[in-house]
């Protein structure tokens, strides 16, 4: 393979794995785009360059095609005071062994402490991605106590291995924004300075965009001809004339192709509407709040295994509990 594309997933196997899931479409994608969120936030704190953020969220999608959308917790349930050892459901985090898998194999790895650190911080009252309102600073809210910091990098390392095992140890990912750059050079949008800098900048925008799309666009197109469809959009945005020509196929993107990017990467802004009007402000969503929703449409899929504490998140709350008394 070279090392300028990708392993692709075809239409028919993202068909295929929604409608087998038992999730309706809208969920489905509620629950992709909110986790990618998340972990593009964790990349942020963690000062993790971006290429490795969106690494990260490609990987994500590409496991999600092989394994259940519910197998684990979207993100570490910090949503309940960690440091009085109650813990409502398991913390199972495949955002946090996403990033941590990302970062490991980059040349700039993170340990399971700053991830969990971050994580805890994110999810916890005290952070603006969890309130949209600025929030008061209450440092308990995301105290990780030692045991739960264990029983968390204990199931993170879990999860990492299952990643490792549904994607066949196969972390191989290509991005189109150095492409992209090189493109913009080719095309001359560099003679005007100022121009070709605003169009840069919003082509990155877009590609960015695009690892949240619901077409999961990542997954089915290879980098070149996502970078063929960013320029488009942004040069159109930003009233940057290019050649007359069809341009776009001396980087290998058909006419089709580019038409469904262009919809596919402006498409973001409606799944984040209707995510809205189904979850309201919050920032991040849980296997909990999904298995809620879906009692609300008279929908059970899903058993009821969130009401029985994990074995070891059991042992993490007792050994609280002791240090406590102690």
């Amino acid at each position: 393979m070279s090392a300028l594309s990708n392993p692709l997933v075809t239409a028919d196997q993202l068909y295929q794995k929604s409608i087998s899931n038992t999730l309706p479409i809208e969920l489905q994608d509620s629950i992709r785009y909110y986790t990618s969120r998340l972990t593009q936030a964790a990349g942020i704190l963690l000062r993790l360059p971006q290429d490795v953020t969106a690494r990260a969220n490609v990987l994500l999608y590409r496991y999600w095609v092989v394994d259940d959308l519910m197998e684990h917790e979207f993100s570490a349930c910090t949503c309940f005071p960690i440091f009085l050892g109650n813990i409502a459901d398991k913390i199972q985090d495949v955002s946090a062994a996403i990033v941590y898998l990302t970062a490991k194999i980059s040349p700039c790895p993170r340990s399971l402490r700053s991830i969990t650190n971050v994580y805890a911080y994110l999810l916890s009252s005290s952070s603006q991605f969890s309130s949209p309102s600025t929030p008061p600073r209450d440092p308990e809210s995301y105290y990780l106590s030692e045991s739960a910091y264990i029983t968390q990098r204990t199931l993170i390392l879990h999860i990492e291995g299952q990643i490792l095992n549904a994607l066949g140890f196969n972390t191989h990912s290509s991005l189109p924004h150095p492409l992209a750059l090189t493109y913009l050079q080719f095309l001359d949008c560099f003679n005007d300075k100022v121009l070709g800098k605003r169009v840069a900048q919003k082509t990155i925008q877009y590609l960015n965009t695009a690892l949240l799309s619901p077409q999961m666009l990542y997954l089915t197109h290879q980098p070149n001809a996502l970078a063929t469809a960013s320029i488009y959009l942004a040069a159109r945005e930003e009233g940057l004339k290019l050649p007359d020509t069809e341009w776009w196929e001396v980087f290998d993107c058909e006419r089709e192709e580019l038409g469904f990017l262009v919809v596919g990467m402006r498409s973001l802004e409606g799944l984040a509407r209707r995510s809205r009007e189904i979850w309201g402000s919050k920032g991040m969503i849980t296997r909990r709040d999904v298995k809620e929703e879906l009692d609300r449409r008279g929908l059970n899929g899903y058993g009821n295994e969130d009401k029985v504490e994990d074995e070891e998140a059991e042992m993490a709350r007792l050994m609280d509990e002791r240090l406590e008394d102690n």
